[in-house]
């Protein structure tokens, strides 16, 4: 028997886990934590529940935030949407090197993710129930990694060394090819530059390929609140640019 696309997703998910725990990180970076080894509890039970078939349009992050999926193991982990929205609450142990200023506090982190609370807060007021907005949607992180310095800020994947993004883009790059064959979905969007870019570039490099050639890749604007334009209201603009795609629910938005 064929494996769910569930189990597929997780299989790729814990492959490209293993295969990053041999790489190393110089300096600035100084620890590097892992969500799918010490929350892969509540990651299992997001793609179980949420993933276990085709979707029509999937949403990639780049990796995750301090206070979301560092806390609760699923992509924009924002605590209340995870726990409340989507009826997760799973057991998250701690990293093995944890950082005294970043400790992981898992369900019970009391701090904010932003962009976790603006992109599934828009999920919810747009579609309503989790089950009818995963129905079509779906949401992965390019990659799993956290990078922290030494003084606790969080580095992102694109500012790592031209070797160290090469070593890590081929796994995560292999992994979003496997998770894209396995959901099949009719548009794969970038939440913001960098998810576009590497969107575009394994649907590219695998144009052959069946999967490959029915996707559409789009970007929609990232809803970091480091970002002006979506401190001036993310929610309209990313429905400006999904609206004209025809990928809004019927009627939502419109006018009378």
């Amino acid at each position: 028997m064929p494996a769910t696309v569930s189990l597929r997703l997780m299989q790729a998910a814990d492959e490209m886990s293993g295969a990053l725990a041999a790489l190393r990180f110089a300096p600035p970076v100084a620890h590097v934590y892992d969500p799918l080894q010490y929350a892969r509890a509540p990651y299992e039970a997001y793609v179980s529940r949420f993933g276990a078939h085709r979707k029509r349009v999937v949403l990639l992050g780049m990796n995750p935030g301090p206070f979301g999926m560092m806390q609760t193991g699923v992509p924009f982990g924002e605590v209340s949407a995870v726990r409340d929205w989507m009826g997760i609450v799973e057991p998250v142990q701690r990293p093995v090197h944890e950082h005294p200023k970043r400790p992981i506090e898992g369900f019970a982190c009391r701090r904010s993710e932003v962009s976790g609370r603006r992109l599934w807060g828009w999920a919810g007021e747009t579609f309503g129930a989790a089950e009818d907005f995963f129905r079509d949607w779906f949401v992965l992180n390019y990659c799993p990694l956290v990078f922290l310095g030494e003084s606790g800020r969080n580095l992102t994947p694109d500012k790592l060394p031209l070797a160290e993004r090469a070593a890590l883009a081929a796994i995560c790059d292999e992994h979003l090819a496997r998770s894209l064959q396995a959901l099949q979905p009719q548009w794969a969007i970038g939440v913001g530059g960098f998810a576009q870019r590497r969107l575009q570039g394994v649907v590219s490099h695998n144009a052959e390929a069946a999967w490959a050639r029915t996707i559409q890749v789009g970007q929609i604007l990232h809803p970091s609140p480091a970002s002006p334009a979506a401190n001036r209201g993310w929610a309209a603009a990313v429905e400006d640019t999904l609206r004209p795609l025809g990928l809004l629910p019927p009627g939502h938005g419109a006018a009378g």
